[in-house]
């Protein structure tokens, strides 16, 4: 199973303030410890929503929104892309990430079989293809 575990934004991340080199040293120790396990597929930190946008969908017409936007629960920092056997194994590794306040979410990534027979092989291997094609840039 793959999940999404999702860095909140606090005020610190919002106003830019980076890491601090000991924070920086303690995430690269953590990481290594989700790599030697065989878990991190990715992870990354994410600028603040002033340099970001939003792109609204409603009834076929499109709307930007460039930030910044409102601290709210909505909003991500960063994120790791994990692999696991279950929802309990990434609680249980996540628990020690090296963060002194904030908050985490942990959602699990569809995979191709959840989808059901709407996901039809052809559109399967369409999406393989791509994915494929995307890795090798």
């Amino acid at each position: 199973m793959r999940f999404m575990v999702i860095v909140k934004a606090t005020r610190d991340t919002e106003a830019g303030i980076l890491p601090t080199t000991e924070e920086f040293a303690a995430m690269g120790r953590f990481n290594e410890e989700l790599v030697k396990a065989g878990m991190m597929e990715a992870g990354e930190g994410l600028h603040p929503t002033a340099k970001g946008a939003r792109i609204d969908f409603s009834g076929g017409e499109t709307r930007v929104a460039r930030g910044p936007f409102d601290l709210s629960v909505d909003l991500a920092a960063g994120f790791w892309m994990i692999k696991a056997r279950s929802l309990d194994e990434v609680i249980e590794h996540m628990k020690r990430a090296p963060f002194p306040s904030g908050q985490i979410e942990i959602r699990q990534v569809y995979a191709p079989e959840d989808f059901g027979e709407t996901f039809t092989p052809e559109l399967r291997e369409r999406v393989e293809r791509l994915r494929a094609q995307a890795a090798r840039g």
